[in-house]
């Protein structure tokens, strides 16, 4: 009888993955069952603790692998931009425009942009990657009379940050708001979850730095796998003690 327990192997199955680098292949649970003298179940049951613990990520069709989140850091002192964000946690990120449609503004969205609710405003939809992993998506609403043709500009240039930039406009993270839940349907599928998991849900205000106008309204979700959310807020008044 083993004397392994599916706590006590996933312990040391972390334990031997901390030196190796994100993306190794894990192996197989037979040669795990062969190696450890365990049950399919118990190997399973040890993994799924693994994969639980964002240590691990099952890629249907291709195996298991080590995992690696980054510290997706949200602070008054960043700019509202996934791309330097993600840039600064040392990973790269990619956004594709899904889609453009001009429609009818939500209420709160239209308390967020300071305009009549119902207004026909720029809605984008796009998918965002970090190293190649799906890791978001995002609804955003463009206010009045702020980038018309922002669809042909995000073909050239991915960064919506960026685009507000050439537009001459500072664009400065103005309110956010991030809880755990579940995403709908739709986003689920954009997100290519294999199962009904809580993600990252993240609401942001962008005003324009200069003249405080608001700019943009942003509904983001984010997979929990790849991105480990922090809020750092500082107060120049009330330094640190230590």
């Amino acid at each position: 009888m083993s004397d392994w327990s599916a706590r006590s192997l996933a312990r040391r199955l972390g334990e031997e993955f901390a030196g190796l680098p994100a993306g190794t292949r894990v192996a197989s649970e037979h040669e795990l069952m062969r190696r450890f003298g365990v049950s399919r179940s118990l190997v399973r049951a040890a993994l799924d603790e693994l994969v639980t613990r964002f240590l691990l990520r099952r890629v249907q069709g291709a195996g298991t692998f080590l995992n690696n989140r980054i510290d997706y850091v949200i602070s008054s002192r960043n700019p509202p931009s996934l791309h330097q964000t993600v840039a600064a946690a040392g990973s790269e990120a990619r956004t594709f425009l899904v889609d453009v449609t001009q429609m009818p503004v939500p209420d709160v969205v239209a308390t967020a942009l300071e305009c009549d609710p119902g207004t026909p405003l720029n809605r984008l939809l796009r998918v965002g990657y970090v190293d190649d992993l799906i890791a978001n998506s995002i609804e955003e609403w463009l206010a009045p009379e702020v980038l018309e043709h922002v669809d042909v500009s995000l073909r050239a240039v991915e960064s919506l940050n960026e685009v507000l930039r050439m537009g001459r406009y500072q664009p400065v993270r103005a309110w956010s708001r991030a809880a755990p839940d579940f995403p709908p349907e739709d986003v689920e599928e954009r997100l290519e979850l294999e199962r009904a998991v809580p993600v990252w849900t993240i609401e942001t205000v962008t005003r324009d730095a200069r003249t405080g106008r608001a700019l943009l309204y942003s509904r983001s979700w984010m997979r929990q796998d790849v991105i480990r959310l922090v809020f750092e807020f500082d107060n120049p008044d009330l330094a640190y003690p230590g």
